[in-house]
């Protein structure tokens, strides 16, 4: 599979939050396998010092191409959003 269908999560250990958006972006993506494929990388924050400064408290980090997505909380529209790109390569909105 190409890594450009890629969406990458910054998490942290013990995170209910970051479990619960792990779970949807897995359930979606076994949803969807058959009309569109990604990747799903999971970074834990507390690996990487920068990663810590930059997103300490705003855990989960959904993002797609150095883009946030969302965070916190998993956003159905804003996935859906992110699907038509993968299908059709048409461009993302910008979050809100």
């Amino acid at each position: 599979m190409s890594n450009q269908n890629r969406l990458i999560v910054y998490y942290r250990e013990g995170c209910h939050l970051c479990e619960q958006m792990v779970a949807s972006l897995h359930q979606e993506q076994v949803k969807h396998q058959a009309s569109v494929q990604f990747e799903i990388e999971i970074i834990d924050i507390d690996d990487d010092p920068e990663l810590v400064q930059k997103y300490d408290v705003d855990v989960p980090v959904v993002m797609y191409q150095n883009e946030v997505i969302f965070y916190h909380f998993f956003d159905a529209e804003e996935f859906k959003n992110t699907l038509r790109y993968f299908q059709h390569k048409t461009p993302l909105k910008k979050m809100k």
